[in-house]
């Protein structure tokens, strides 16, 4: 019997054949390189390396923010940590994919010993079913990672392999740390899982990292010292001001020294129409007890008023103060910037 044959094409030189073959592999290298490059802008946090050959698909960067470091098992499914310490501060989020075939206990056994190395002190430490429940055995612990770490802050870098990243997390590894120094203590949170979606090939079943870094400190302050002259001219407009320049420290009403600029500006206002009186409204954000912030932003008033009269000669009778603690609010109280807009003091015409 014999085979039928199909008509070919011309052959190509060898030499031809070799350039097209190198410009396939010259491609394909390409594409792997691609592949393997970090995500615009991504860079590895200061303080701490990746694990060899891992690629980060996901990064975001806040100058002050807060977040859930987990002290405990999360034994539920809400977004909420079930046992966490909240800490606030610079706050750096990374996602890495390690290499195919890397198990989740190397990996995080790196990460222990360069923590180690630079100082940090572990506060917890989780594997599987130890770091509480999952929708079932093969993700046990998942739920530490998917509900309350991951969704706190969604990556979108890389599109819906970030954003549906640690989708079907299998063994579960996660530990938080901290490291004490002079300029403020620094957290981080890692958790760690094999990546069971295989819908996206660059995720799946690899080690994917999830690495956060808290960096704690004094919240630099953006507000603009607001003049006499302009504290005028929104109390003619309005009937009151909000500033910003009046500190204190978390829970106290002494009022600290940066409020000198303000209260120097309130009591030139105050001299320059003898006329006027003023409510002064102490505002706190909405964290705490009612009790507590009521009482807090009355004291806060009373120190101000304390401030106009014994130091810059402003008439008692031409002041009261008042608080309304976290019953006003200019903004929501579930992010930092918008607590901040909340601590607040106002003057208010009589």
């Amino acid at each position: 019997m014999t085979l039928q044959t199909e008509k070919c094409a011309p052959a190509r030189p060898a030499s031809a054949w070799r350039r097209a073959a190198l410009t396939v592999i010259a491609g394909l290298a390409l594409a792997g390189a691609a592949a393997a490059a970090d995500v615009d802008g991504a860079s590895d946090h200061p303080l701490i390396k990746r694990y060899e050959d891992a690629v980060i698909i996901g990064y975001h960067t806040q100058a002050y923010d807060e977040f859930d470091i987990a002290t405990g098992p999360h034994t539920s499914n809400a977004a909420k940590l079930t046992q966490a310490q909240t800490v606030e501060g610079a706050h750096t989020r990374l996602l890495y994919v390690a290499p195919e075939g890397r198990s989740t206990l190397e990996v995080m056994r790196n990460y222990k010993t360069e923590l180690a190395d630079k100082g940090f002190e572990i506060l917890f430490d989780c594997k599987g079913a130890e770091c509480g429940i999952g929708p079932d055995a093969p993700r046990a612990g998942s739920a530490i990672i998917s509900s309350a770490l991951l969704k706190r802050a969604v990556l979108t870098n890389s599109g819906q392999v970030t954003q549906y990243a640690f989708s079907q997390p299998q063994d579960v590894r996660v530990l938080t740390a901290k490291l004490d120094r002079p300029e403020g203590a620094v957290y981080v949170s890692l958790a760690i899982a094999i990546e069971g979606f295989d819908h996206f090939k660059a995720t799946a079943l690899k080690p994917l990292v999830l690495l956060d870094v808290i960096e704690t400190g004094e919240m630099e302050q953006r507000m603009v010292l607001v003049e006499a002259a302009a504290m005028a001219k929104a109390i003619a407009e309005t009937g009151r001001i909000a500033l910003y320049g009046i500190y204190f420290d978390t829970g106290s009403a002494t009022l600290k020294s940066e409020s000198g600029e303000t209260l120097t500006e309130i009591a030139r206002l105050l001299k320059d129409d003898g006329a006027l009186k003023l409510y002064v409204v102490g505002h706190t954000d909405g964290r705490g007890a009612y009790d507590h912030n009521m009482s807090l932003s009355a004291r806060r008033a009373e120190s101000v008023v304390a401030a106009l009269t014994g130091e810059h000669g402003i008439a008692p009778a031409r002041l009261k103060a008042a608080g309304v603690g976290l019953l006003s609010p200019v903004a929501s109280n579930e992010s930092e910037e918008g607590r901040a807009l909340n601590r607040r003091v106002e003057l208010v015409r009589q």
